[in-house]
């Protein structure tokens, strides 16, 4: 028979500081852009981890195939929780979801992470710009994308680079008022990151 799985040890060394659990996505993109990751998803990692889980970060992503987030922030099985849907739109199961890493898991960060060249993003400035708005569920990731491209204006030729960084600001602040969040920042706990993937490069660059 296997063993049984080790119950989770809470006195175990883990990252608590925003800071640090920023610091440790960032050093995780550096080892997968330099071709030296560490964390290569081997099924005894997924063993070690499951007897408990202390997830550094809760990182909201799109669903594009070409950005799987724990490859690019080379992170192994219970370090980061994941979250992603077309374009990074927020409904109240992604809310509620951040809401439960940051009250119950204690992640000290939740991170925003868009890409270039999004197609949520594009789709939404070719439905502004020809009145086309797609129907039903599909519609709902155009209305939540549609203020950060009105924000940047369809006449600006980088609309949709711009738009994009535009809305992974949008959602930034809106992560700020998830229940719990607000006061997690004020006794300097969790801190909100907004971050862009470059698919070209592999590199994730933090706004400002």
């Amino acid at each position: 028979m296997p063993a049984p799985s080790p119950a989770p040890d809470p006195a175990r060394e883990r990252i608590v500081r925003p800071a640090d659990a920023l610091a440790a996505l960032i050093a995780g993109n550096r080892r997968f852009v330099s071709g030296r990751p560490e964390h290569g998803h081997e099924v005894s990692a997924a063993a070690a981890a499951s007897g408990g889980q202390l997830p550094h970060a809760v990182v909201l992503g799109c669903i594009d195939s070409r950005v799987p987030l724990e490859a690019i922030f080379d992170q192994t099985f219970g370090s980061i929780c994941v979250i992603r849907s077309g374009g990074h739109v927020m409904d109240r199961a992604v809310l509620g979801s951040v809401g439960f890493a940051v009250s119950a898991l204690k992640v000290p960060l939740v991170m925003v992470l868009g890409h270039v060249r999004c197609g949520a993003v594009d789709a939404t400035v070719k439905a502004l710009r020809t009145g086309d708005r797609p129907d039903g569920d599909v519609g709902y990731l155009i209305d939540e994308i549609t203020p950060a491209v009105q924000a940047v204006g369809l006449d600006d030729p980088e609309v949709v680079a711009k738009a994009m960084r535009a809305h992974v600001t949008r959602t930034v602040r809106r992560m700020r008022d998830v229940t719990g969040v607000p006061g997690a920042i004020a006794e300097g706990r969790v801190a909100v990151a907004g971050a862009v993937y470059d698919l070209d490069t592999g590199w994730v660059d933090l706004l400002s």
